[in-house]
């Protein structure tokens, strides 16, 4: 069954569950310098103390070798990959991926609020879980309570996976006014043209957009027009033991930057006897094996598929078997079988890598993990789940990558407004995401939660103000995405079947981890993610 990436809920005693062809260079060497933000970015603290639970729902399991089997289904409402012969070998674009007019997509009537005779009720399905959803209701309930135009209900789908495919296997009188879905579902869901696009509110309601991350926007924006508001925004970032790093020999207040440094530290620490590993590693599609593989090459300044990574025509061609994924996956492959790294497998519970961090025996010193994260392993931390790990010796750095680039491509998800619902329930669902997208409730949420405020201007408002400045740690994931370039590379795919993609990616890793070779399983694995695009566009008229 497939499962969302939200975040793990560590508990005391026990662990529930709940809920991107390189070039030449090599894969360390590649790509630009860090670009210097604005604000002072934050590598790591020892000050404060997380005292959020957040969730996630984990993904499948991937075992170590396995691979895509003729026919299997990859996804509910999915198809299974043609035959490796129907890959196609010429780029062609069909015709949805040309910039449409605003004027020739659904509109948004912003005013039809201040003329509805009523309170207009709306839906909401989400996939928050746990405190997540503790945090969006309290949100509904303030906003509910504000005014008495709107009244919304949230109804919880169990996960992001769950939001998907319930939406895509409804017709449209049966679905929400408003979903959440995540950034790889994005062309997944322009594709069903059921949705007004927030391009097209924007410009009725002259919404200034101004304090909004430009690489938040662009992460859900297609062919010219925002198709939907970014809301719960995480990235992946490095979390470290700082009392090993010194027993090292390593300066704790310096995680590593570049490949060649996260290498180098890894290797310092298991010679040094401080651990028994320097970085674990997953192999799980919706971090190590897949989110991570797109992470990297967004670093490297590469794109993972054709056509602009399918940003400017559809994409038909997986690029990861370049030389830019097998330098990647090289590299990898040897920091887990020289012992410098650890692989804990297809991380099945969805904190395994963590976990590994906290072994007694043969403990790991990093590893990357999800920025909305951070607040539950503090409270996991802090509750005695790690007897050796103080809260003040986890350490929170940038994501290391080729050159130490400081891109990272948009996680989390965003607020989809359906179409045909009405003049009076599309301005309505508009008028409740400005509500969860203003300065107030994104610093709520973001304080909160861990998540990423998407706007500059909360990180000036309270509670985040506050929480900023007691513990920077919640705050290198916001420098690492307000660093990010306003590049083609540095957005991300757009794909289709971009979670089958992933599955793929995560078990052509499992094979290599397993001591397969490197290229032969990218090949194999970009001959099936070409077969997933071309039957994608198949079934959309591509």
């Amino acid at each position: 069954m497939w499962r969302s990436r939200l975040l793990p809920v560590l508990v005391v005693g026990s662990f529930l569950v709940v809920a991107c062809s390189g070039g030449g260079d090599s894969i360390q060497n590649a790509g630009n310098t860090t670009v210097a933000p604005a604000s002072k970015p934050t590598t790591a603290t020892t000050a404060g103390v997380g005292d959020t639970d957040t969730d996630t729902a984990h993904a499948d399991t991937l075992a170590p070798g396995e691979t895509l089997a003729p026919g299997e289904t990859l996804a509910p409402g999915e198809t299974s990959a043609p035959a490796a012969t129907d890959a196609p070998t010429t780029t062609v674009a069909p015709s949805t991926t040309v910039a449409t007019p605003l004027d020739e997509l659904p509109k948004c009537p912003t005013d039809a609020l201040a003329s509805a005779s009523g309170t207009v009720d709306i839906t909401f399905w989400h996939g928050m879980t746990a405190d997540l959803e503790k945090q969006l209701q309290a949100l509904t309930d303030e906003y509910n309570a504000s005014q008495t135009k709107v009244h919304v209900t949230l109804q919880n789908q169990g996960g992001y996976e769950q939001v998907i495919d319930k939406y895509l296997q409804s017709g449209q009188d049966s679905r929400p006014d408003l979903a959440q879905a995540p950034e790889y579902a994005v062309q997944e869901f322009r594709d069903t043209n059921s949705f007004v696009p927030v391009a097209a509110c924007v410009k009725a309601d002259n919404y200034d957009t101004s304090p909004i991350l430009p690489a938040a926007v662009n992460a859900y924006s297609s062919g010219g027009v925002q198709w939907s508001m970014p809301w719960n925004v995480s990235n992946p970032v490095l979390y470290y033991n700082k009392k090993i790093f010194a027993q090292a020999g390593l300066d704790p207040e310096k995680p590593p930057r570049t490949l060649e440094e996260l290498q180098a530290d890894s290797e310092q620490i298991v010679s040094s006897g401080a651990a028994k590993y320097g970085l674990v590693v997953d192999t799980d599609f919706d971090s190590g094996g897949g989110w991570y593989i797109e992470q990297w090459f967004a670093k490297a300044e590469e794109f993972i598929a054709d056509n602009d990574n399918g940003r400017s025509a559809p994409a038909t061609h997986m690029l990861f078997a370049g030389q830019t994924g097998v330098d990647l996956y090289t590299y990898l492959q040897n920091l887990v079988a020289s012992g410098a790294g650890y692989n804990v497998g297809a991380n099945a519970s969805g904190q395994d890598a963590f976990l590994k961090l906290a072994d007694v025996s043969e403990p790991g010193a990093m590893t990357i993990g999800t920025s909305a994260a951070l607040g539950t392993v503090l409270a996991a931390i802090k509750g005695g789940i790690a007897p050796k790990i103080a809260v003040e010796d986890l350490g929170v750095g940038p994501m290391p990558g080729p050159n130490g680039s400081a891109t990272v491509l948009v996680g989390g998800a965003s607020l989809w407004i359906v179409a045909d619902k009405g003049d009076e329930k599309t301005a309505a669902a508009w008028d409740y995401v400005k509500f969860l997208s203003n300065a107030q409730s994104q610093s709520t949420w973001a304080a909160a939660t861990g998540y990423v405020p998407i706007r500059s201007d909360a990180l000036s408002t309270e509670p985040l103000a506050s929480k900023y400045a007691s513990d920077s740690r919640y705050q290198v994931a916001y420098d690492s995405l307000f660093q990010t370039p306003d590049e083609l590379t540095a957005i991300g795919a757009l794909l289709g079947p971009q979670r089958e993609i992933r599955v793929l990616t995560a078990r052509a890793l499992a094979t290599v981890f397993g001591g397969g070779d490197v290229a032969t399983a990218l090949q194999e694995a970009a001959t099936q993610a070409d077969a997933l695009l071309a039957d994608y566009a198949a079934r959309h008229g591509g």
